[in-house]
């Protein structure tokens, strides 16, 4: 380094020279450790890039290069080379405006930054529970980014959970499938996040700060080495699908050379390894926000998180009244008083209020300003769906109507893409929702990526595969609900739609026993499109209120069978949709997990299982030392093993020294509140 600062390489003699010795002079390295030193990262350039992570003195990520590619520019391979670095430390605080975990976080890191001679800069964090870098850039004129390279190398016998995909086209609702990394190719690709064991910790590779970008999707190496990041090229040619499809679906048939064409000026979406020793750390990490984008909306002192009482899930299925149920109005003032009489926030008009492919048109019997006036009369929000495509082609003729209309939010549905055209418009809607003091709610979406902290008022999305599963597959499991905390969350809230009171029996928990299908490993749950059943325990539903995070929380089922299980429905309706703070319990992936979480001077909890019946203790040191607690409690049925609506709820008085018991069945669950008394 110092001798290409001292020479002219301008003259002949001196390129020559700087030719021979380039492999040595530019070799550089540099150690960053995070604020409590247990993780350190080390960067390395020799001619290219790369990058290796240990955690208490263990690797976790092996030596992985990463570079970006500019058209017309040199990337970082020589004979670009360092032309400065600077280390700096960060300590402070960050006050969600919508608090999903906790209401504080805190925020310290170490952070490396690197100068190179292409007018391209590296900036390295560490965190005392990640890493993460990214790119930026410092030209004068618009680029073209042709490629990244995002190695990811492992050990090939670590186990990554692989969210794979066929495409990218997706509405990215995956099951995690283990996979060695040694057993991936080039073909195996999955949308992120991912999470990889390895040895020693558990990796979790995300992003945030995804703006005017593609998102990062994983696919094996060459070599079986790791994971790469591939990226969805600009879309050049779209055509929509015929029939009943035509006004959402809008595959691309054809790709540009290209990832994105951006500003010259800017920085890159921050690549984000969450490192946990236990599994349960990962329910705590925080970095996706952190390392978002501020707030660009403003004053959000109007946003409300809340609950939603859901139509789509039921077909609009109530019963015991003197209308014909369906997609009128009789039906959604019903839905309207129940949200009222339950304390519920919202109501959604989910697909069928406007005549598909015209945001602007009526439909027969449905008349929505009637609706809409209902609920505000009763204190109630009201979200309208729409098709993302739709939405796309009338776009600022149907904002003004949402506006008009009084809607206080949107739930947009079916992108199933996140290439750099997809990425903008999700801001675009975010943008324009926020100016009329909007809710937004992605659906058939990509994962959180920093938007939420960005525009808050998008305030959850889906990106999850989740109850509604149920209504066509035997997929949406136990098993899978107790990995979802550990992987997809981690990014980010999830629409994931819990609160099912139709409960079946799923998958059996034999062991080393084949099945000739799915259905074969099945006890009494069967596929039911427009009467739907979960395969799990009434309880662990419950439970899913306090475990899954999003702030506009869904309750899924017909407000007829909420009435009739009024005491399971009272309960979940006064289970806050965001916390002052969050303690893990108990945490291991797809086996099960316990969180307790606390709004105001109230604390929940809520416990979930897999197939296996399981018996776990609850300390209770998370309370107010000296202060006594009445505590209402949901758990398993004695027979919940047999009868899956099964349930039996107590209350008694307890204090921070107090033990519980927490008896699952298999799929079960335990669900609790917490309120101290008054003195």
């Amino acid at each position: 380094m110092k001798l290409f600062k001292q020479l002219d390489i301008s003259t002949p003699l001196c390129l020559a020279l700087a030719t021979l010795i380039a492999p040595s002079a530019l070799a550089e390295s540099y150690k960053l450790a995070s604020p409590d030193g247990t993780i350190v990262v080390t960067v390395n350039y020799d001619a290219s890039l790369s990058y290796s992570v240990a955690m208490d003195g263990q690797t976790v990520l092996q030596p992985s290069k990463i570079d970006l590619l500019i058209k017309g520019q040199t990337s970082l391979k020589a004979p670009t080379r360092i032309s400065d670095s600077s280390k700096r430390h960060h300590e402070g605080t960050l006050h969600p405006e919508v608090r999903v975990k906790s209401a504080i976080i805190t925020d310290e890191y170490n952070q490396l930054s690197i100068q190179f001679s292409n007018s391209t800069a590296v900036s390295f964090r560490a965190y005392d529970n990640g890493v993460a870098y990214r790119f930026s850039t410092n030209f004068d004129h618009p680029i073209t980014i042709t490629s990244e390279q995002a190695e990811f190398n492992f050990d090939t016998a670590d186990t990554v959970y692989f969210a794979e995909e066929e495409s990218f086209y997706s509405h990215n609702e995956r099951s995690y499938i283990p996979y060695a990394i040694g057993e991936l190719t080039p073909q195996h690709m999955a949308s992120t996040p991912d999470l990889i064991q390895t040895k020693h910790a558990k990796v979790l590779i995300t992003e945030s700060s995804l703006r005017d970008y593609a998102g990062i999707w994983l696919k094996g190496s060459e070599d079986g080495t790791g994971l790469r990041g591939t990226f969805a090229n600009y879309p050049t040619k779209k055509v929509p699908e015929e029939g009943a499809w035509v006004d959402r679906n809008e595959p691309v048939v054809d790709r540009a050379d290209y990832i994105a064409k951006t500003t010259g000026k800017r920085d890159f979406p921050w690549r984000i390894l969450a490192i946990a020793r236990d599994d349960g750390d990962l329910l705590t990490n925080q970095l996706s926000y952190q390392l978002a984008i501020p707030n660009q909306a403003g004053d959000t002192s109007w946003i409300k998180p809340g609950k939603v009482a859901w139509d789509w899930y039921n077909a609009n299925n109530i019963f015991g009244v003197d209308f014909e149920a369906g997609l009128n109005t009789e039906t959604y003032k019903y839905y309207i008083d129940f949200a009222a009489d339950y304390g519920i926030e919202y109501v959604i008009l989910d697909e069928g209020w406007y005549p598909l492919g015209n945001l602007l048109g009526t439909v027969e019997n449905f008349d929505v300003p009637e609706v809409i006036a209902h609920a505000k009369s009763k204190g109630v929000g009201i979200i309208l769906w729409a098709s993302w495509l739709t939405l796309r082609d009338q776009f600022d003729e149907a904002m003004d109507r949402f506006a008009e209309l009084g809607a206080v939010g949107i739930k947009p549905d079916f992108f199933q893409r996140d290439d750099q055209e997809m990425v903008n418009f999700y801001w675009k809607i975010a943008a324009a929702a926020a100016e009329r003091k909007m809710l937004v709610d992605f659906h058939g979406s990509y994962k959180p990526a920093g938007l939420r902290r960005s525009y808050p008022n998008v305030i959850s999305r889906e990106g999850v595969k989740g109850l509604e599963w149920n209504k066509w597959s035997y997929e949406s499991t136990a098993e899978h609900n107790t990995t979802l905390p550990f992987i997809r969350m981690v990014a980010g809230p999830m629409d994931y739609t819990p609160g099912a009171m139709s409960n079946a029996l799923g998958p059996k928990a034999y062991e080393n026993l084949q099945y000739k299908s799915k259905e074969d490993n099945h006890q009494d749950f069967t596929i039911r499109f427009t009467r739907p059943m979960s395969q799990t325990s009434r309880v662990h539903q419950m439970a899913m209120l306090t475990v899954f995070e999003s702030p506009l929380q869904m309750m899924a089922d017909s407000p007829s069978r909420y009435r009739e299980e009024h005491e399971c429905a009272s309960f979940m309706a006064k289970v806050p949709t965001v916390w002052d703070d969050t303690r893990v319990i108990h945490g291991k992936l797809g086996d099960y997990v316990s969180v307790a979480r606390k709004s105001g001077n109230t604390w929940f909890v809520g416990t979930l299982t897999d197939e296996h019946s399981r018996e776990l203790p609850l300390p209770l040191n998370f309370l107010e030392k000296d202060t006594v607690y009445d505590v209402e409690i949901f758990e398993d049925g004695r027979n919940a093993d047999k009868w899956a609506e099964d349930y039996k709820t107590y209350s008694k008085a307890v204090t921070s020294k107090d033990v519980l018991a927490m008896k699952l069945a298999p799929a079960g669950g335990f669900t609790a509140r917490f309120t101290p008394r008054k003195p």
